[in-house]
């Protein structure tokens, strides 16, 4: 099938559909899902999909679903959005909308998106003869990509062993995005437990708050290679003002393009946390969570995909792609040397906040998108 006629059918499914996909839009975004706690909406994306026809749907030990479509001996392709949001409620999330917008809690990042996949996987499951030949699509709706959840639900998808993946679209984060460059980050704890004592009476003794600022000072002053940044998110300890804090911690990352540089960066931060060690200081680091850097990607495989999702991003919306790099999904694949790219399928704003928006007349737009991709799984 050529370009222009998987663009038309995709425009024309994005069409027909648009107050079906905002019913079922208003159903997920509803619906509580934090990192860790996906379950309810991995049975619900599970029953869904049923209900559309799937016959090889299946939720795994990561809370991944799983949905294959088309030829189970050919080329692998993977299309995934995440499932869970930032916010920890387990009760139902608050949804409003207006004639132009839609707000909840996580509904741009990535629900919207989400739900684009499934309207798409749902064209594909009504029309199995439009599933590009010797193909197997595998729609993936992932667990644990926000924060401390360090892309585990991916990295469980690529740790099996019945999968060989060949490309990965993720959709995530919103139009006209175009990410082929992962950014890796590596976060940890620190703490520090000292005798602490009286302000006055035992000045001199070693304070924890201290310790953690004199590490803090030498995370700054790092000569960081180019494109890497690092960050104190927070710290907290102590009790009282006349009181030399006895304990005391820090949450930490860095981040960077390259994972030579974060190992690097690791490096910098154990040399840190050594030189303030003492016999009456005691310092624990705890490894909160890895997102992998760039692998060895064949360039030009890469370079591939990227024009086709670039061209179709183009095509459906009339903008020019933002390729800047960013931290998803697709960092697992991209580390391990396999071509993948994370787009966008909405606009919106307000993001990781609990008035996130996104514009309901760009869902047709992004399914298109979505849409048109997976039309042309063969040749990316």
């Amino acid at each position: 099938m050529d370009f222009q006629k998987r663009l038309d059918l995709a425009r024309d499914w994005a069409r027909r559909c648009h107050e079906e996909e905002l019913s079922v839009l208003r159903l997920f975004a509803a619906m509580p899902s934090p990192s860790g706690h996906e379950e309810a909406r991995a049975r619900l994306v599970q029953e869904w999909l049923i209900d559309q026809g799937a016959r090889d749907v299946q939720v795994d030990d990561a809370n991944n679903v799983i949905c294959r479509i088309g030829d189970p001996t050919g080329r692998t392709v993977v299309f995934s959005a995440h499932t869970d949001i930032v916010f920890p409620d387990l009760n139902l999330l608050p949804l409003h909308e207006d004639a132009r917008r839609l707000y909840a809690p996580g509904v741009g990042d990535d629900t919207a998106n989400l739900v684009n996949l499934l309207m798409a996987t749902t064209f594909l499951l009504r029309h199995p003869n439009l599933v590009p030949p010797r193909t197997q699509v595998v729609m993936v709706a992932n667990s644990c990509e926000e924060g401390l959840g360090t892309l585990r639900g991916t990295k469980a998808l690529y740790a099996r062993n019945d999968l060989r993946i060949a490309r990965h679209v993720a959709f995530d984060l919103y139009l006209p995005q175009c990410i082929t460059q992962a950014v890796g980050s590596h976060r940890f704890r620190i703490r520090c437990i000292t005798p602490g004592g009286h302000s006055l009476r035992d000045f001199g003794t070693p304070n924890a708050i201290e310790v953690l600022c004199g590490i803090v000072e030498g995370l700054y002053g790092l000569d960081l290679p180019a494109g890497a940044t690092v960050n104190v998110g927070a710290i907290k300890g102590g009790t009282k003002v006349n009181a030399i804090a006895a304990r005391a911690s820090m949450v930490i990352e860095y981040r960077s393009p390259s994972n030579d540089d974060l190992l690097r960066l690791y490096g910098c931060v154990k040399r840190l946390v050594d030189a303030r060690r003492a016999p009456d200081v005691k310092l624990e680091v705890e490894k909160l969570g890895v997102r992998p850097g760039n692998g060895s990607v064949n360039q030009d495989q890469l370079d591939r995909l990227s024009r086709i999702c670039q061209h179709v991003i183009t095509a459906a919306t009339g903008q020019q792609p933002d390729l800047s790099p960013a931290s998803t999904d697709a960092n697992v694949p991209l580390s391990l040397g396999i071509p993948a790219a994370c787009v966008g399928t909405v606009l919106g704003g307000l993001l990781h906040t609990r008035n996130e928006l996104i514009d309901k007349g760009s869902l047709e737009n992004g399914l298109t998108v979505a849409l048109a991709l997976m039309l042309g799984a063969d040749e990316l």
